[in-house]
């Protein structure tokens, strides 16, 4: 469910859902939360091996599920309950290589009694260029 948290307990409860993660959300255990809270998530992470493609750049797939899982933690700073994806979309605009560290900026832009509208970015840390920008919608009416 949603949390009122923000700022460090917002980032302690974040990270320790990813820490005692046993499913899928292991993935993310390199990727470290900033800040949150009030519809928003800031996370980073060095791109790492584990996260490329056979060409060597940050893989699609790990980006598209970024955009996912940062988008709703952005969502669960809020009484929300988390939803279910119903559209998730990413534009890809620039590569990034291992060794690349990457900021990732995810907002809350609309949260209705079905349907929760998101967005977020993905840059490189050292110019502020856009690596990708994503939009998510999730179903979040579980009453």
């Amino acid at each position: 469910m949603g949390t009122r948290k923000k700022g460090v307990e917002f980032i302690k409860h974040i990270t320790d859902i990813i820490k005692s993660s046993s499913g899928f959300e292991k993935h993310l255990e390199k990727v470290k939360i900033t800040s949150g809270g009030e519809g928003k998530c800031t996370a980073e992470f060095v791109v790492s091996t584990e996260h490329l493609n056979r060409l060597g750049g940050l893989h699609g797939g790990f980006t598209a599920t970024l955009v996912d899982m940062v988008t709703t933690y952005a969502l669960m700073s809020k009484p929300c309950h988390p939803g279910v994806s119903v559209n998730i979309n990413v534009n890809y605009l620039k590569a990034a290589k291992a060794g690349d560290e990457v900021l990732i900026d995810a907002n809350l832009l609309r949260a209705g009694k079905k349907l929760a509208f998101l967005e977020c970015e993905l840059r490189h840390k050292k110019d502020n260029s856009i690596i990708a920008k994503g939009s998510h919608t999730k179903f979040v009416d579980f009453q």
